[in-house]
Protein backbone atom coordinates (compact mmCIF):
# COMPACT_ATOMS: atom_id res chain seq x y z
CA UNK A 1 0.00 0.00 0.00
CA UNK A 2 1.60 3.31 -1.06
CA UNK A 3 2.14 6.69 0.70
CA UNK A 4 4.09 7.51 3.91
CA UNK A 5 3.21 6.03 7.54
CA UNK A 6 1.68 9.64 7.95
CA UNK A 7 -0.85 9.87 5.45
CA UNK A 8 -1.93 5.74 5.34
CA UNK A 9 -2.16 6.68 9.36
CA UNK A 10 -4.09 10.56 8.85
CA UNK A 11 -5.81 9.48 5.48
CA UNK A 12 -4.46 12.47 3.50
CA UNK A 13 -4.02 12.27 0.19
CA UNK A 14 -0.87 12.84 -1.10
CA UNK A 15 0.01 15.82 -3.58
CA UNK A 16 1.77 16.35 -6.62
CA UNK A 17 3.94 18.72 -4.27
CA UNK A 18 4.45 15.70 -2.68
CA UNK A 19 5.72 13.95 -5.38
CA UNK A 20 8.22 16.74 -6.36
CA UNK A 21 9.56 16.82 -3.28
CA UNK A 22 10.50 12.92 -2.81
CA UNK A 23 11.50 13.05 -6.65
CA UNK A 24 13.76 16.22 -5.93
CA UNK A 25 12.19 18.01 -9.15
CA UNK A 26 10.20 21.35 -9.75
CA UNK A 27 6.07 20.92 -9.40
CA UNK A 28 5.87 21.54 -13.17
CA UNK A 29 7.94 18.57 -13.98
CA UNK A 30 5.56 16.51 -12.14
CA UNK A 31 2.71 18.09 -13.94
CA UNK A 32 4.58 17.23 -17.16
CA UNK A 33 4.35 13.64 -16.68
CA UNK A 34 0.97 13.34 -15.74
CA UNK A 35 -0.60 15.77 -18.01
CA UNK A 36 1.07 13.79 -21.01
CA UNK A 37 3.75 16.58 -21.54
CA UNK A 38 7.35 14.78 -20.93
CA UNK A 39 8.47 13.65 -23.84
CA UNK A 40 10.58 16.54 -24.87
CA UNK A 41 10.44 18.72 -21.90
CA UNK A 42 12.24 15.82 -19.11
CA UNK A 43 14.93 13.30 -19.50
CA UNK A 44 13.36 9.13 -19.58
CA UNK A 45 15.38 9.15 -16.41
CA UNK A 46 13.51 12.18 -14.76
CA UNK A 47 10.39 10.35 -16.06
CA UNK A 48 10.97 7.56 -13.86
CA UNK A 49 12.12 9.06 -10.96
CA UNK A 50 8.61 10.47 -10.95
CA UNK A 51 6.93 7.49 -11.54
CA UNK A 52 8.89 6.25 -8.99
CA UNK A 53 8.30 9.08 -6.36
CA UNK A 54 4.31 8.99 -6.99
CA UNK A 55 4.20 5.52 -6.64
CA UNK A 56 6.17 5.25 -2.98
CA UNK A 57 3.55 7.85 -2.44
CA UNK A 58 -0.08 6.19 -3.76
CA UNK A 59 -0.15 9.59 -5.61
CA UNK A 60 -3.22 9.69 -8.22
CA UNK A 61 -3.71 12.64 -9.90
CA UNK A 62 -6.89 14.28 -9.33
CA UNK A 63 -9.03 13.78 -12.42
CA UNK A 64 -11.49 16.54 -11.74
CA UNK A 65 -8.71 19.12 -11.74
CA UNK A 66 -7.24 17.24 -14.65
CA UNK A 67 -10.56 17.68 -16.85
CA UNK A 68 -11.31 21.28 -15.31
CA UNK A 69 -7.81 22.15 -17.26
CA UNK A 70 -8.57 20.24 -19.90
CA UNK A 71 -12.45 21.17 -20.12
CA UNK A 72 -13.31 17.70 -19.69
CA UNK A 73 -15.19 15.52 -17.36
CA UNK A 74 -13.35 12.18 -17.94
CA UNK A 75 -17.17 10.68 -18.35
CA UNK A 76 -18.64 9.38 -21.83
CA UNK A 77 -22.26 8.77 -21.71
CA UNK A 78 -24.00 5.55 -23.21
CA UNK A 79 -27.79 5.46 -23.94
CA UNK A 80 -29.32 2.42 -25.05
CA UNK A 81 -32.72 1.07 -25.41
CA UNK A 82 -33.12 -2.00 -23.46
CA UNK A 83 -29.99 -2.86 -21.23
CA UNK A 84 -32.09 -4.67 -18.28
CA UNK A 85 -33.96 -7.27 -20.93
CA UNK A 86 -31.35 -7.96 -23.68
CA UNK A 87 -28.70 -11.42 -23.03
CA UNK A 88 -26.13 -9.57 -25.07
CA UNK A 89 -26.05 -5.86 -23.25
CA UNK A 90 -23.59 -7.15 -20.77
CA UNK A 91 -21.18 -7.56 -23.62
CA UNK A 92 -21.33 -4.43 -25.22
CA UNK A 93 -20.81 -2.41 -22.26
CA UNK A 94 -17.83 -4.24 -20.61
CA UNK A 95 -16.34 -3.45 -24.14
CA UNK A 96 -17.05 0.08 -23.69
CA UNK A 97 -16.51 0.33 -19.88
CA UNK A 98 -13.18 -1.27 -19.69
CA UNK A 99 -11.96 0.33 -23.10
CA UNK A 100 -12.74 3.75 -21.20
CA UNK A 101 -11.25 3.01 -18.16
CA UNK A 102 -7.99 1.56 -20.06
CA UNK A 103 -8.06 5.61 -21.22
CA UNK A 104 -8.85 7.23 -18.37
CA UNK A 105 -13.05 7.69 -18.61
CA UNK A 106 -15.73 6.57 -16.88
CA UNK A 107 -19.04 5.31 -18.37
CA UNK A 108 -22.72 7.21 -17.41
CA UNK A 109 -25.57 4.70 -18.51
CA UNK A 110 -29.10 5.28 -19.28
CA UNK A 111 -31.53 2.58 -20.27
CA UNK A 112 -34.64 4.16 -22.30
CA UNK A 113 -36.41 1.28 -22.46
CA UNK A 114 -36.95 2.38 -26.46
CA UNK A 115 -39.25 5.18 -25.38
CA UNK A 116 -38.14 8.13 -28.04
CA UNK A 117 -38.83 10.93 -25.84
CA UNK A 118 -36.89 9.10 -22.68
CA UNK A 119 -33.34 9.42 -24.97
CA UNK A 120 -34.27 12.94 -25.81
CA UNK A 121 -34.37 13.77 -22.08
CA UNK A 122 -31.66 10.93 -21.41
CA UNK A 123 -29.39 12.75 -23.96
CA UNK A 124 -30.20 16.33 -22.38
CA UNK A 125 -29.30 15.03 -18.92
CA UNK A 126 -26.12 13.99 -20.56
CA UNK A 127 -24.96 17.04 -22.43
CA UNK A 128 -26.04 19.14 -19.05
CA UNK A 129 -23.68 17.14 -16.78
CA UNK A 130 -21.04 17.81 -19.59
CA UNK A 131 -19.79 14.77 -20.63
CA UNK A 132 -17.08 14.52 -23.41
CA UNK A 133 -19.03 12.32 -25.62
CA UNK A 134 -21.99 9.71 -26.35
CA UNK A 135 -22.48 6.37 -27.73
CA UNK A 136 -25.86 5.33 -28.73
CA UNK A 137 -26.76 1.48 -28.72
CA UNK A 138 -29.11 -0.76 -30.47
CA UNK A 139 -29.88 -4.27 -28.44
CA UNK A 140 -30.97 -5.17 -31.96
CA UNK A 141 -29.68 -4.00 -35.40
CA UNK A 142 -32.02 -1.75 -37.29
CA UNK A 143 -31.94 2.04 -38.30
CA UNK A 144 -32.79 4.14 -35.86
CA UNK A 145 -33.64 7.95 -35.45
CA UNK A 146 -31.26 10.25 -33.58
CA UNK A 147 -32.07 11.17 -29.94
CA UNK A 148 -32.77 15.45 -30.20
CA UNK A 149 -29.29 17.12 -28.89
CA UNK A 150 -26.94 13.97 -30.11
CA UNK A 151 -25.37 16.13 -32.80
CA UNK A 152 -23.93 18.74 -30.39
CA UNK A 153 -21.23 16.72 -28.71
CA UNK A 154 -19.17 14.16 -30.42
CA UNK A 155 -21.35 10.86 -30.63
CA UNK A 156 -20.96 7.41 -32.28
CA UNK A 157 -23.77 4.97 -32.93
CA UNK A 158 -23.29 0.68 -31.97
CA UNK A 159 -25.42 -1.81 -33.08
CA UNK A 160 -27.65 -0.01 -35.51
CA UNK A 161 -27.45 2.92 -38.15
CA UNK A 162 -28.65 6.38 -38.46
CA UNK A 163 -32.23 7.19 -39.93
CA UNK A 164 -30.34 10.21 -41.67
CA UNK A 165 -26.23 8.63 -42.08
CA UNK A 166 -25.41 11.26 -40.16
CA UNK A 167 -23.50 9.55 -37.55
CA UNK A 168 -20.47 6.96 -37.55
CA UNK A 169 -21.85 3.43 -36.52
CA UNK A 170 -19.83 0.10 -35.78
CA UNK A 171 -22.38 -2.87 -36.67
CA UNK A 172 -22.10 -6.11 -37.15
CA UNK A 173 -20.53 -7.69 -40.42
CA UNK A 174 -24.00 -9.80 -41.19
CA UNK A 175 -23.46 -10.57 -44.66
CA UNK A 176 -19.95 -11.50 -43.96
CA UNK A 177 -21.46 -13.86 -40.98
CA UNK A 178 -24.26 -15.30 -43.93
CA UNK A 179 -21.22 -16.49 -45.59
CA UNK A 180 -19.70 -18.16 -43.30
CA UNK A 181 -22.24 -19.89 -41.73
CA UNK A 182 -22.37 -21.41 -45.85
CA UNK A 183 -19.08 -22.27 -45.90
CA UNK A 184 -18.91 -24.16 -42.59
CA UNK A 185 -21.47 -26.27 -44.23
CA UNK A 186 -19.77 -27.22 -47.90
CA UNK A 187 -16.64 -27.78 -45.95
CA UNK A 188 -18.46 -30.79 -44.49
CA UNK A 189 -19.64 -31.49 -48.04
CA UNK A 190 -23.49 -30.88 -48.11
CA UNK A 191 -24.82 -29.44 -50.53
CA UNK A 192 -28.66 -29.53 -50.03
CA UNK A 193 -29.62 -26.51 -47.70
CA UNK A 194 -31.91 -25.07 -46.37
CA UNK A 195 -32.51 -21.78 -44.27
CA UNK A 196 -34.81 -20.91 -41.60
CA UNK A 197 -36.15 -18.20 -39.81
CA UNK A 198 -35.91 -14.27 -39.68
CA UNK A 199 -38.08 -11.41 -39.94
CA UNK A 200 -37.75 -8.46 -42.37
CA UNK A 201 -35.23 -6.52 -40.35
CA UNK A 202 -31.36 -5.83 -41.88
CA UNK A 203 -30.08 -8.36 -39.59
CA UNK A 204 -32.32 -11.49 -41.81
CA UNK A 205 -31.65 -9.62 -44.98
CA UNK A 206 -28.02 -9.74 -44.64
CA UNK A 207 -27.44 -12.91 -43.01
CA UNK A 208 -29.20 -14.46 -45.85
CA UNK A 209 -27.89 -12.27 -48.50
CA UNK A 210 -24.25 -13.42 -47.34
CA UNK A 211 -25.65 -17.37 -47.57
CA UNK A 212 -26.65 -17.59 -50.98
CA UNK A 213 -23.82 -14.97 -51.90
CA UNK A 214 -21.45 -18.43 -51.45
CA UNK A 215 -23.32 -20.96 -52.08
CA UNK A 216 -23.93 -19.01 -55.75
CA UNK A 217 -20.62 -19.06 -55.94
CA UNK A 218 -20.44 -22.89 -55.80
CA UNK A 219 -23.12 -23.04 -58.31
CA UNK A 220 -25.50 -24.10 -55.77
CA UNK A 221 -28.95 -22.52 -55.50
CA UNK A 222 -31.51 -22.71 -52.75
CA UNK A 223 -34.65 -23.83 -53.48
CA UNK A 224 -37.86 -21.24 -52.80
CA UNK A 225 -39.36 -23.27 -50.42
CA UNK A 226 -36.47 -24.25 -48.54
CA UNK A 227 -36.26 -20.72 -47.19
CA UNK A 228 -38.48 -20.71 -44.47
CA UNK A 229 -39.03 -17.48 -42.29
CA UNK A 230 -40.73 -18.19 -39.21
CA UNK A 231 -39.05 -14.90 -37.17
CA UNK A 232 -37.23 -15.45 -34.18
CA UNK A 233 -38.17 -17.36 -32.03
CA UNK A 234 -37.77 -21.31 -30.50
CA UNK A 235 -41.27 -21.98 -32.02
CA UNK A 236 -40.66 -20.35 -35.35
CA UNK A 237 -37.55 -23.02 -35.76
CA UNK A 238 -39.94 -26.21 -34.84
CA UNK A 239 -42.54 -24.87 -37.01
CA UNK A 240 -40.32 -24.02 -39.56
CA UNK A 241 -37.96 -27.56 -39.33
CA UNK A 242 -41.70 -29.82 -39.15
CA UNK A 243 -42.77 -28.28 -42.06
CA UNK A 244 -39.18 -29.01 -44.18
CA UNK A 245 -38.63 -31.85 -42.79
CA UNK A 246 -41.61 -34.50 -41.67
CA UNK A 247 -42.61 -36.97 -44.10
CA UNK A 248 -40.10 -36.18 -46.64
CA UNK A 249 -37.69 -39.47 -47.29
CA UNK A 250 -33.78 -38.36 -46.31
CA UNK A 251 -32.21 -38.21 -49.71
CA UNK A 252 -34.32 -35.50 -50.66
CA UNK A 253 -34.81 -33.10 -47.65
CA UNK A 254 -31.80 -31.06 -46.76
CA UNK A 255 -28.88 -32.42 -44.70
CA UNK A 256 -27.98 -28.54 -43.80
CA UNK A 257 -29.93 -25.54 -42.37
CA UNK A 258 -28.48 -22.62 -41.57
CA UNK A 259 -31.11 -20.97 -39.06
CA UNK A 260 -31.44 -17.37 -38.43
CA UNK A 261 -30.35 -17.52 -34.79
CA UNK A 262 -29.87 -19.69 -31.52
CA UNK A 263 -33.26 -19.56 -30.63
CA UNK A 264 -34.63 -20.38 -34.02
CA UNK A 265 -32.03 -23.29 -33.83
CA UNK A 266 -33.26 -24.82 -30.70
CA UNK A 267 -36.44 -25.04 -32.39
CA UNK A 268 -34.68 -27.09 -35.09
CA UNK A 269 -33.17 -29.24 -32.67
CA UNK A 270 -36.03 -29.89 -31.03
CA UNK A 271 -38.32 -30.98 -34.23
CA UNK A 272 -35.33 -33.08 -35.44
CA UNK A 273 -35.43 -35.13 -32.07
CA UNK A 274 -39.01 -35.08 -32.33
CA UNK A 275 -39.06 -36.58 -36.04
CA UNK A 276 -35.72 -38.94 -34.97
CA UNK A 277 -33.42 -37.20 -37.29
CA UNK A 278 -29.82 -37.00 -35.56
CA UNK A 279 -28.42 -34.26 -35.30
CA UNK A 280 -25.16 -34.02 -36.27
CA UNK A 281 -25.30 -37.50 -38.01
CA UNK A 282 -28.34 -36.67 -40.16
CA UNK A 283 -28.43 -33.14 -40.06
CA UNK A 284 -26.35 -30.18 -39.47
CA UNK A 285 -27.84 -27.15 -37.91
CA UNK A 286 -25.60 -24.16 -37.66
CA UNK A 287 -26.97 -20.86 -35.69
CA UNK A 288 -26.24 -17.42 -34.84
CA UNK A 289 -25.86 -14.79 -32.06
CA UNK A 290 -23.77 -17.73 -30.11
CA UNK A 291 -26.02 -16.76 -27.48
CA UNK A 292 -24.89 -16.94 -23.92
CA UNK A 293 -26.38 -19.52 -21.37
CA UNK A 294 -27.96 -21.03 -24.68
CA UNK A 295 -26.10 -22.31 -27.62
CA UNK A 296 -23.75 -24.34 -25.33
CA UNK A 297 -26.09 -25.87 -23.68
CA UNK A 298 -28.36 -27.61 -26.48
CA UNK A 299 -28.39 -30.96 -27.45
CA UNK A 300 -25.84 -31.32 -29.02
CA UNK A 301 -23.90 -28.13 -28.51
CA UNK A 302 -24.48 -26.11 -31.21
CA UNK A 303 -22.04 -24.71 -33.58
CA UNK A 304 -22.56 -20.58 -33.89
CA UNK A 305 -21.81 -17.44 -35.81
CA UNK A 306 -21.25 -15.01 -33.08
CA UNK A 307 -22.29 -11.58 -32.63
CA UNK A 308 -19.22 -9.52 -31.38
CA UNK A 309 -20.55 -7.07 -28.67
CA UNK A 310 -17.78 -6.66 -26.91
CA UNK A 311 -16.11 -5.87 -30.16
CA UNK A 312 -18.52 -3.30 -31.20
CA UNK A 313 -18.47 -1.90 -27.35
CA UNK A 314 -15.17 -1.89 -27.36
CA UNK A 315 -14.96 -0.48 -31.13
CA UNK A 316 -17.12 2.52 -30.38
CA UNK A 317 -15.51 3.94 -27.13
CA UNK A 318 -12.45 3.61 -28.58
CA UNK A 319 -13.96 5.50 -31.78
CA UNK A 320 -15.46 8.19 -29.15
CA UNK A 321 -12.41 8.70 -27.03
CA UNK A 322 -10.36 9.18 -30.60
CA UNK A 323 -12.78 11.92 -31.55
CA UNK A 324 -12.55 13.51 -27.92
CA UNK A 325 -8.93 13.82 -27.64
CA UNK A 326 -8.46 15.03 -31.40
CA UNK A 327 -11.23 17.88 -31.41
CA UNK A 328 -12.18 16.32 -34.51
CA UNK A 329 -15.83 15.10 -35.63
CA UNK A 330 -15.40 11.64 -36.93
CA UNK A 331 -17.20 10.53 -40.58
CA UNK A 332 -20.09 9.77 -40.56
CA UNK A 333 -18.99 6.00 -41.98
CA UNK A 334 -19.93 2.90 -40.87
CA UNK A 335 -17.46 -0.20 -39.34
CA UNK A 336 -18.23 -3.48 -39.83
CA UNK A 337 -17.14 -6.11 -37.00
CA UNK A 338 -16.36 -9.61 -37.92
CA UNK A 339 -18.80 -12.33 -36.62
CA UNK A 340 -16.23 -15.14 -35.49
CA UNK A 341 -17.47 -18.71 -35.64
CA UNK A 342 -18.13 -20.99 -32.37
CA UNK A 343 -17.76 -24.18 -33.39
CA UNK A 344 -19.39 -26.80 -31.34
CA UNK A 345 -20.60 -30.41 -31.87
CA UNK A 346 -23.88 -29.30 -34.38
CA UNK A 347 -21.90 -29.68 -37.90
CA UNK A 348 -20.66 -32.73 -38.81
CA UNK A 349 -20.06 -34.26 -42.51
CA UNK A 350 -22.85 -34.59 -45.03
CA UNK A 351 -24.76 -38.47 -44.72
CA UNK A 352 -23.22 -39.95 -47.75
CA UNK A 353 -26.67 -41.47 -49.30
Amino acid sequence: MGGTEEQRTTGIRATSRDVARLAGVSHTAVSFVFNGRAEGNLSPATQERIRQAAAQLGYRPDPVARGLRRRRTAVIGLVTDEIASSPFAGRLLRGAMETAWGREHLVLTVDSGGDPAKEDAAVAELLDRRVDGIIYAAMSLRRVRVPEGLHRTHSVLANCLPEDDSLPAVIPAERAGGRTAARLLLDQGHRRLAHIGGLDDIASVERLRGFRDTLRAEGITVPKEWVVRTGGEIAGGYEGAVRLLEGVPADRRPTGIFAYNDRVAAGILHAATRLGIDVPGDLSVVGYDDQEHMAAFLTPALTSVALPHREMGEAAAALLLDAIDTGRTPAATVRRIACPVVSRASVGPAPTR
